[in-house]
């Protein structure tokens, strides 16, 4: 009864230590502008509350689309590392914080043995004789630090930074991975949009090239405007090849990044999206609730931070209940539990370091120089993440008004095509006017589809920028 009150007030020394040594972790403040740069009249929407904020693809409403990114969180290699370096950081955790209660051990031991009659006396006066022996010991054992300095508190803080530390590194690859993939496959898109068009480019430029060289035979055109145009028709067929060859590249590279062999992959043509989700930019101080990579970097912080807590300890002496244990020991079952067979062991060891040549100074400067390292890669994190937001607003910005004014051109060109096809019907105008306003025409559309299709791979780069998501307007 004794040795179970005095085990007791030993663990209870313990689990009511003194404060950790070390300093506490405090999240630094970070230089944030008040607003980001807007120029013009660009406003962010607010988006819809419905919205799911972890799957933003589905802002752009293509079925294509988001079954590509179903594929990729489901078989990509590259997001199962991720996850796989996620449980170790968690198995990881659960190990250090074993260390904050006693470890319990169960054991038994049984033995039979015989004396030998022929040993010697230990009294002249009596002979000795064979014995056998019976020996059952059963025993808990019990084995604990005593964390009066915090050393172990330290030591699970920083394990637990780390575990977090690696969630948010396997949203970064989360992230990264689904918007390469939209991005990659916007610009497919974008490639099939143009390689129609040029289809029709090319359709009106041979409808002209045909006229004219009518025209030159009947003596109205010269040579060189028929070389002009088979020069004109030639290019745009050389384009075509470039962009069927680039749509194939990056139509293997949707392959790999789905987790799908390339050999195997196919994707029809298709149109982009009808237009680009509506994303809200917020503060800039949304920035450190929305990046993973910032939420890692911070955790890598406050994990630095704890080593030095865990380092300052070897300062002091550490104390551990020796190995303790409870038990009984008897030559028969039948007094195995009897009062007289009850054993017990406890002991306190404490163990100070007198000379290590430095080891422990050095072991502090390292933890410390550490969380300096980590400090910076926080800042350095959360000013990159400025500028990516920055410059995917004003890239946004810039393409927007750049769209507007070609949706303009694109009216004037398709009304245009309209007066030239009601002239050439009423015999105002002849076929090769009427052919060369359509390939205008078509031109314009191009460039559109160009601009619509930077657009959308602007606004990957926002939501990739602004972590992702957002958080909803109230």
């Amino acid at each position: 009864m004794m040795a179970m009150r005095a085990l007791t007030l030993l663990i209870a020394l313990g689990l009511s230590a003194c404060a950790a040594v070390g300093p506490d972790y405090v999240r630094p403040a970070s230089e944030l502008p008040a607003q980001w740069k807007s120029d013009g009249d660009w406003q962010p929407a607010s988006p819809a509350d419905s919205q799911p904020k972890t799957e933003w693809w589905r802002a752009f409403g293509d079925a294509e689309l988001n079954r590509l990114e179903a594929d990729a969180l489901a078989r990509s290699p590259t997001l199962q590392t991720a996850l796989a370096r996620l449980d170790q950081a968690e198995a990881q955790s659960r190990v250090h914080g074993a260390a904050a209660l006693p470890a319990v051990s169960l054991g038994a031991a049984a033995s039979r043995s015989r004396i030998s009659a022929d040993r010697p006396l230990s009294a002249y006066g009596s002979s000795n004789s064979s014995v056998v022996q019976n020996d059952l010991k059963p025993t808990l054992g019990v084995s604990y630090e005593i964390d009066w300095l915090g050393r172990v508190r330290r030591d699970i803080e920083s394990a637990r930074a780390s575990a977090e530390q690696a969630a948010a590194e396997q949203a970064n690859v989360q992230l990264l991975l689904t918007a390469q993939l939209a991005s990659v496959y916007l610009q497919l898109r974008q490639q099939d949009e143009e390689i129609r068009l040029l289809d029709g480019i090319v359709a009106a430029q041979q409808r002209v090239l045909e006229l004219t060289r009518i025209r030159r035979r009947n003596g109205l055109d010269a040579a060189g405007d028929e070389a002009l145009q088979t020069a004109a028709v030639a290019a745009n067929r050389a384009q075509r090849e470039l962009l069927l060859n680039q749509r194939r590249q990056n139509e293997d590279l949707l392959a790999t990044l789905s987790g799908t062999p390339a050999a195997g992959f196919r994707l029809a043509p298709g149109a982009l999206p009808a237009s680009a989700p509506q994303i809200p930019a917020g503060a800039p101080s949304l920035l450190l609730q929305r990046r993973p990579d910032i939420a890692s970097a911070e955790r890598a912080m406050a994990a630095a931070n704890a080593q030095i807590g865990v380092a300052r300890a070897a300062y002091f002496p550490q104390l551990t209940l020796m190995p303790t244990y409870a038990g009984s020991e008897s030559s028969s079952l039948a007094n195995l539990f009897s009062t007289p067979a009850l054993i017990w062991s406890i002991g306190l060891q404490a163990t100070q370091t007198l000379f290590d040549n430095g080891r422990t100074r050095a072991n502090v400067d390292y933890a410390q120089a550490g969380y300096r390292a980590a400090l910076a890669n926080y800042r350095q994190s959360v000013l990159q993440a400025v500028q990516e937001a920055q410059d995917a607003l004003g890239t946004l910005h810039g393409l927007d008004a750049a769209r507007r004014q070609q949706d303009e051109a694109v009216r004037n060109q398709d009304k245009a095509y309209a007066i030239a096809k009601l002239r050439y019907r009423e015999g105002l105008d002849n076929a090769l006017t009427l052919a060369i306003v359509q390939q205008n025409q078509l031109t314009a559309q191009r460039t559109q589809a160009q601009l619509r299709g930077s657009q959308l791979i602007a606004s990957v780069s926002l939501l990739k920028a602004l972590g992702g998501g957002w958080q909803g307007s109230r």
